[in-house]
């Protein structure tokens, strides 16, 4: 731990060590994002770290991006990519606009560096996400904007039996304004959600999305999300679904249920209760499940490593495991906003 916060810059060390673990977290977060969106005008005018990955027939500025949960509305989109992130995956949107769940509902754990949330997809709707999209404008990397993806779940509103049909009217709302679209059927606060996984359940929804992302004027990529919980086997069935179906990618893994090998004490632990827990605790799974996935789906398919990345050791062994791009969330929050500049030089070099 104390090796972990001598990493950090000494006044973001101060300000979360003082400051931020004696707010709420979800009201410290809103207000981080404000200070991050404030500071754009000077951010901006800063090169991206790293060099181009070509992955999904896009070209990424770098290899890192912000995972989906961060902007949830996507309303700083480009104040964020001006921090390093190569790619911002905003969301997850729904179809339906929805509060989330009771507060509170984001929790840290500073002892394993980690953060549990039962956020509940609190998010504005994909109907106003879209709007505020098309008002941005689609920008390439050329233009020094960020690839953009978007990350669509199932509104808690609608029922197990009509999730196909929620999952297109986002697609259809949001794809004109995404680089990429992501499935998400892997959160564990949405009720009947991570069912969705089963791939009798998931193949109508990825292939009526698919038909969706292709029907436009280009075609937008497409991945699914899947939750570390899952056996090996249902892994690799998800592998031989996404090569079976022609999927772009697969992005492994979103948060975790389980509560195994905390140093948080277990009375805190529980008190906390119900939530996907993500950071430090996430490492070995999920880089074991970016190495099952690999091996099955061969060298082509796009997989973005995502679940315990803090250290440039990190990245590279998600990296060497088989991830073509990286994503980062929770460290990002701990390490604070130098940290996705650190991990893209430390992995790719190059300016910035």
């Amino acid at each position: 731990m104390r090796a972990e916060r001598a990493s950090k810059p000494p006044v973001y060390s101060f300000l979360f060590d003082h400051v931020l673990t004696r707010t709420d977290p979800e009201r410290a977060h809103h207000r981080a994002f404000r200070a991050i969106r404030a500071a754009r005008p000077a951010t901006g005018l800063r090169h991206l770290p790293g060099g181009p990955v070509q992955a999904l027939g896009l070209t990424f500025p770098n290899v890192l991006g912000l995972a989906a949960g961060f902007d949830k509305n996507a309303v700083g989109i480009d104040a964020l990519a001006a921090l390093g992130f190569g790619h911002v995956e905003v969301g997850t949107v729904t179809g339906e606009p929805q509060p989330g769940n009771p507060r509170p509902r984001l929790f840290r754990l500073p002892a394993d560096r980690a953060v549990v949330n039962r956020m509940g997809f609190n998010n504005d709707g994909a109907e106003v996400v879209a709007e505020r999209l098309r008002t941005r404008g689609r920008r390439s990397v050329d233009e020094g904007g960020p690839v953009l993806g978007v990350n669509i779940g199932k509104s808690k509103v609608v029922p197990e039996d009509e999730a196909v049909r929620d999952y297109e009217k986002s697609a259809r709302l949001l794809a004109p304004y995404a680089d990429y679209l992501v499935v998400n059927v892997s959160s564990p606060n949405t009720p009947g959600l991570r069912d969705l996984q089963a791939v009798e359940k998931l193949e109508p929804i990825l292939t009526a999305v698919q038909q969706v992302a292709g029907s436009g004027d280009r075609r937008v990529p497409l991945l699914v999300k899947i939750a570390p919980d899952l056996a090996d086997d249902d892994v690799l069935a998800v592998a031989d679904l996404a090569v079976a179906i022609g999927l772009d990618g697969i992005i492994a893994t979103n948060t975790t249920i389980s509560r195994d090998g905390l140093a948080t004490p277990a009375a805190r632990v529980a008190e906390i209760g119900a939530g996907g827990l993500s950071g430090r605790p996430l490492t070995a799974r999920s880089l074991e499940v970016v190495r099952l996935l690999r091996e099955r789906v061969g060298p082509d398919l796009t997989l973005v490593g995502v679940g315990g990345i803090t250290t440039v050791e990190d990245a590279r062994a998600r990296l060497a495991a088989g991830a073509t791009l990286l994503q980062g969330y929770t460290a990002f929050v701990y390490e604070g906003p130098l940290w996705p500049r650190r991990i893209v030089r430390g992995v790719q070099g190059g300016r910035g």
